[in-house]
């Protein structure tokens, strides 16, 4: 049996010091339920991704970023021509599909889709000057970009975060002898670098003959160790500034006077309140490194032939630009697209995961 808890309100005596109870009205349901309002529990990357989702220029650029993935993913699939097929119509090289407007046939595959009733599948971007189709070209010049943009991000954020979480914890001799060699690192130029590097492999390691690498090509080798080597100093400087300062908080003292080793003071407890500036980061570092890419590609120093890639696309175009027009927008065209869709990306998710611009 429930019990009652209607209490009579109590009367005031007189002569008394104590608040008179009559001047008190008893609380309805109604203001009772709006007390107890209370925020749903959440995390630092659930909360974050809910501001992010309500920017809509981020939403726009993850949109075509996912689009730009699906076209990379299936396209090979769809398209029956490879990146350096040569265009054929009945076993023999069709001399005449040169440089062809997009979705434009040469004058023997019309012949041979009138004579035996069929359709080709079209040119969405025309060829190029050697009979080869440009849209699968663009495709896979495409998927290098991206290779280059997320394996150099996460060499960034593996060298810059450890590099930087290991001097700002140290302080000290330490923090001012890493800190030195990456400011020398920093004065490096990258570009030259990777001319000499790209020389001295060439003449030194013969590259073809390695499965994995040989693909590649010592331009690209030497673009990734050149991401190895100098691009990671601005990560390593930003994580250094945040653990300076989150290193200095009291939880870190008690699980230092616990007994907790370096190692799982910054691992559990100092980098993950560093999450914001690494993710940031690490986003913004993918554009730099397709951007990076394609400048190299352009002036000759990134994919090697026969791999296409953005750059060289670009490259190659430039000398038939009055004649060709489209062959250059195409790929200067896919560069810009995807190097701003992620430049808005991170600057959304720098408001998004940044504690100091939240409103």
């Amino acid at each position: 049996m429930a019990a009652n808890y209607d209490i009579p309100t109590p009367k005031k005596r007189l002569l008394s010091l104590q608040i008179n109870p009559e001047l008190f009205k008893k609380a309805t349901d109604e203001e009772k339920k709006q007390q107890d309002v209370m925020a749903q529990s959440t995390t630092f990357f659930k909360d974050g991704m809910r501001r992010l989702m309500k920017n809509p220029l981020a939403v726009i650029s993850m949109l075509i970023l996912v689009f730009v993935i699906l076209v990379m993913a299936f396209a090979p699939a769809v398209v029956p021509y490879g990146y350096d097929e040569i265009i054929t119509v009945e076993g023999m090289r069709d001399k005449e599909a040169a440089n062809l407007k997009p979705f434009e046939y040469s004058p023997k595959e019309q012949a041979y889709m009138e004579k035996y009733n069929v359709q080709i599948f079209p040119h969405i971007m025309g060829t190029d000057e050697l009979c080869r189709d440009y849209f699968i070209r663009v495709v896979y010049g495409t998927r290098v970009s991206f290779f280059v943009g997320i394996f150099a991000s996460l060499m960034v954020l593996v060298i810059g975060t450890i590099y930087g979480a290991i001097a700002g914890y140290a302080g000290g001799r330490t923090d001012l002898i890493m800190m030195r060699i990456v400011d020398i690192i920093y004065s490096l130029p990258d570009v030259l670098i990777i001319i000499l590097l790209a020389v001295v492999l060439r003449e030194t390691l013969d590259v073809s003959k390695i499965p994995l690498l040989g693909a590649l090509g010592s331009n690209m080798i030497s673009m990734f160790i050149v991401f190895g080597l100098l691009y990671w100093v601005g990560m390593a400087r930003l994580v250094r500034g945040q653990v300076l300062q989150t290193k200095e908080n009291e939880y870190v003292l008690a699980a230092r006077s616990m007994g907790a080793s370096s190692g799982r003071i910054i691992r559990r407890h100092i980098l993950p309140n560093c999450l914001s500036v690494i993710i940031i980061t690490t986003a913004q570092e993918i554009p730099t490194a397709i951007f990076t890419e394609s400048y190299l590609s352009f002036i000759g120093l990134g994919v090697s032939l026969p791999r296409p890639s953005l750059g060289s696309l670009a490259n190659a175009a430039r000398s038939g630009m009055q004649s060709y027009p489209w062959k250059l927008v195409f790929p200067a065209a896919a560069i810009v697209l995807i190097v701003l869709a992620f430049n808005l990306i991170g600057d959304a998710m720098r408001d998004a995961f940044d504690p100091k611009l939240r409103k």
